[in-house]
């Protein structure tokens, strides 16, 4: 299967026809938008927009998100359309920091290579115990100093509610955890999504990363997934390539948040 062929099928699973725990999926026709239940925030996944419609399209989703008091995230592909949608966003008053266009890349795991399939001798540990979730937000804040607690809340959450769609995974060394990681399914997709994959910085070079890659490929596989995906930051992409996934498109995270209508009308 060529790299056309599977983004295509990641285009219906992922995006047309995905739905998400905790959120309230809305297809409109050439819109699908995703309510979250618990007033964070919703997200448009997906849009196949032209020149004519786009900026109708991009005022409606405002309107509605903004009726309903909730920030929203569009995500943008670099193949949707039309062309400038990024630009449109981002015109009307979407944010995009610099640093958050990320590659999306694929693995078929028809083609999984060995490194992946062989026995992991990190140790390498499932939570399923969603109150101990603090293990995995100590070591995301550290690496990316954020606040992870919306992050922590929801991982719990669906650890809770939806312990089949998620197994989240925490690498200990020197009797400690020093990185994590976390994998997505969705009953109705060819495809799970790894999530997270931070080491701190002292610990990496040593395999850790690329452990949690596997323990989280060897359980997809168990499971019948056909496709990994992973939206890889600058520094996994590499490291993601050499395990055998396949650059496939950028994607743009574009922000709107209630507040801004006041700030720019």
């Amino acid at each position: 299967m060529n790299d056309s062929e599977i983004l295509a099928l990641y285009d219906h699973d992922e995006r047309l026809q995905i739905e998400h725990p905790g959120a309230r999926r809305e297809a409109l026709g050439r819109i699908v938008r995703h309510v979250d239940l618990s007033g964070e925030r919703g997200f448009v996944l997906y849009s196949d927009l032209d020149e004519a419609s786009a900026d109708d399209a991009i005022e409606q989703q405002i309107a509605f998100y903004e009726g309903i008091g909730q920030d929203f995230e569009w995500k943008v592909f670099d193949h949707d359309r039309p062309a400038d949608l990024r630009q449109r966003l981002l015109k009307r008053g979407f944010a995009l920091d610099g640093d958050d266009a990320e590659a999306l890349l694929i693995l078929p795991l028809t083609d999984t290579p060995g490194r992946l399939l062989e026995p992991v001798t990190h140790d390498t540990r499932r939570v399923t115990d969603p109150d101990a979730i603090s293990a995995i937000l100590g070591v995301q804040a550290e690496v990316w100093d954020d606040d992870y607690t919306s992050l922590g809340n929801r991982l719990a959450r669906d650890l809770r509610e939806n312990p089949d769609l998620l197994s989240v995974f925490v690498a200990y060394a020197d009797d400690k955890p020093v990185s994590s990681a976390w994998l997505y399914y969705n009953a109705r997709s060819r495809f799970a999504g790894l999530w997270g994959g931070a080491t701190l910085p002292d610990y990496r070079g040593r395999g850790i990363y690329t452990a949690l890659v596997a323990v989280r490929a060897q359980e997809a596989i168990g499971r019948g997934v056909q496709f990994l995906t992973i939206d890889a930051s600058p520094m996994s992409r590499p490291i993601v390539r050499k395990l055998g996934f396949r650059f496939m498109t950028m994607t743009y995270p574009c922000f709107w948040r209630v507040e801004q209508r006041k700030q720019i009308s």
